[in-house]
This record gives structure tokens, sequence and C-alpha cells, in this order.
């Protein structure tokens, strides 16, 4: 689906016959889909209220996947608020599954579209914004389908506080390298404070780190000895 038709202010999201579309419901403290997840731009916080007394730190990643890494920040950080995108259904049900197994109040994932976010989220409502490995989408017929753009960036920089950090990860050398030109052209809005492009190189055991330091992923691109880059920016 083009993403300019997903981004669209009219863009509704189609029922699917994928079961888990209907098995999200099941999950109603921890897990929203699809037009439910639009609901509460600029009151996610109150959405964990029941957990803490007062408005915790909110942490958003982008293609969570099934909460491999989130699940491990929520348990080791339960002062702090966490939310995950992912647009696979099966996916956001796996991480709904464990959170509440884990009886985790302060997770919600939401299986929904990233282009989506300025729909989803509140001004300035995000502390910070992960987003691990993206699709490089290597060839140049599809850049346009990149999520790390300058139009993007400064679309994220609008639900995220001022002060507030966006981290990125990717394997991808030539995407790396167009991150940065990217970066360059919405400076008025981002400060890098970290840039690397071998984010493990000095670590003396890189294939010990376990999550959620690293991602999946990042444990296999380890194994191959293909390099981590990273990119960590500042909401000024």
């Amino acid at each position: 689906m083009p993403l300019t038709l997903v981004s669209h202010p009219d863009f509704r999201y189609p029922p699917s016959s994928n079961p888990y579309w209907a098995r999200l419901k099941n999950f109603p403290e921890c897990a929203y889909c699809d037009h439910t997840a639009e609901l509460n731009p600029g009151k996610w916080r109150d959405r964990f209220l029941k957990k803490f007394s007062s408005s915790p730190e909110l942490h958003v990643e982008i293609g969570c996947n099934a909460g491999h890494v989130l699940i491990e920040w929520a348990t080791q950080n339960p002062n702090k608020a966490y939310i995950g995108i992912d647009w696979k259904f099966k996916a956001i049900h796996r991480g709904a599954e464990k959170a509440k197994k884990r009886t985790l109040e302060n997770l919600i994932f939401l299986r929904a579209h990233a282009e989506r976010m300025p729909f989803i989220f509140g001004p300035s409502e995000i502390d910070q914004l992960h987003l691990y490995f993206p699709d490089p989408w290597p060839k140049r017929a599809h850049w346009t389908n990149r999520l790390v753009t300058a139009p993007q960036l400064l679309i994220f920089s609008k639900f995220i506080k001022s002060g507030g950090q966006l981290e990125i990860k990717t394997d991808h050398i030539d995407y790396f390298n167009w991150m940065q030109r990217q970066i360059q052209e919405v400076r008025h809005a981002w400060r890098v404070i970290e840039m690397t492009e071998d984010l493990h190189a000095g670590h003396p055991k890189p294939a010990s780190l376990d999550i959620p330091e690293v991602t999946l992923f990042e444990k296999v691109f380890i194994r191959e000895n293909i390099k981590i880059h990273r990119i960590r920016l500042l909401r000024v």
C-alpha cells in the first residue's frame, strides 16, 4: 500500500481476514488495533495512570515486532511507560500475550502503520522514540518508501518533546549515509548527539550482548560480523 495513501488524513483501516485481527480484542488492556490506536492522541499517559501516581516518561518503539526489547524494558523499568507499534497482526498479538503473562501494566502494543503516527500521538507527547533496523529499501525506485526522510523527521519532531530523543539503528551503510543527508536538512529541529558506524567496535565480546541491549536482528548481525550503525538525535 503506497505510503501517501496510508498517511492521508482520510485513510481508514479495512477489515481484515487475518485471524489475529479478531484475537487482538482479547487484550483490551494492552493492545489497540487499527483505528482504535488513533483514539488517544495526547492522552496515552492517561492509559497508564492506574499504574503510576504521576505522569510517566513515555518511550515508543516503531517496528517493535513481538516486543522482545519492550518486554524487557518494561520489566526492568517499572517507573516508565512503553508503547510498541508494528503493522503485523501476529507479532502484536504475541507481544500482548507476553505482556499479559508478565502482568506488565506499563506496556501497550499498537497494531498500526508507523505513517499514521501523526494521528496516534499528540504534540510533544513522546520522551524517546526508537527505530531499529527499518527496511532500507535499497533499490533507488523504492527510496520513496524509506521511513527516515527529512519530511518524516520533521513529523517525528512534532510529537517528541523538546529535549527528547530519537534513536535509530541500521545494518545498511547506504541507508545510514542517506540518513545523515536527511538529518542535515532538518538541523533546526534535531541535533546529532551520537553517530557511529560500528556501535559495538569497543566491546570485547559483542556476541555476548543480549536483549534488551541488542535486538534479535542485531544479535544475528553481530554473529555474522555485520557492523551496526547508530544515530541518536536530540529534539531541540
